[in-house]
């Protein structure tokens, strides 16, 4: 499963979902990407279930990039546990997505098919996502 070998503060605070994506709201490698289209945590389970629903279609004929890593922890405190004595242990890891960020990108299949598997791996995520091409001119 995905998550980062190292990082500099172990539990992390939660933060806002407010605004837009500042960077990563074009297609730059593929021919077509996923668009999410409002704010949200993708978790690192839920990226690995997208990816494969991606690579299957795309495997002998195509190229697939990821676009998103979780890097930020959560914490969970063990069921019936009092309240207080600190934070809770780190649980999962999550990546931030704010609505216009690409977070796959893919080539090498045809509009129809892209339009599906945008379609299923919406069906993974606990965000709206939909298809977007890549423009003309990059």
């Amino acid at each position: 499963m995905l998550m980062p070998e190292k990082v500099k503060h172990r539990k992390m605070h939660r933060g806002r979902t407010k605004g837009k994506a500042k960077g990563g709201t074009s297609v730059s490698f593929g021919e077509y990407g996923v668009q999410v289209l409002e704010p949200g945590w993708i978790t690192a389970r839920q990226i690995e279930a997208s990816r494969l629903v991606l690579i299957s279609a795309v495997r002998k004929t195509g190229k697939l990039w990821m676009r998103i890593f979780p890097d930020k922890s959560v914490t969970k405190k063990p069921a019936e546990t009092r309240m207080g004595s600190g934070k809770g242990d780190v649980d999962h890891w999550v990546a931030v997505v704010k609505p216009g960020r690409v977070i796959f990108e893919f080539s090498g299949v045809s509009k129809e098919i892209a339009n599906d598997l945008a379609k299923h791996v919406g069906f993974k995520l606990p965000v709206k996502v939909c298809l977007i091409e890549r423009e003309e001119g990059k």
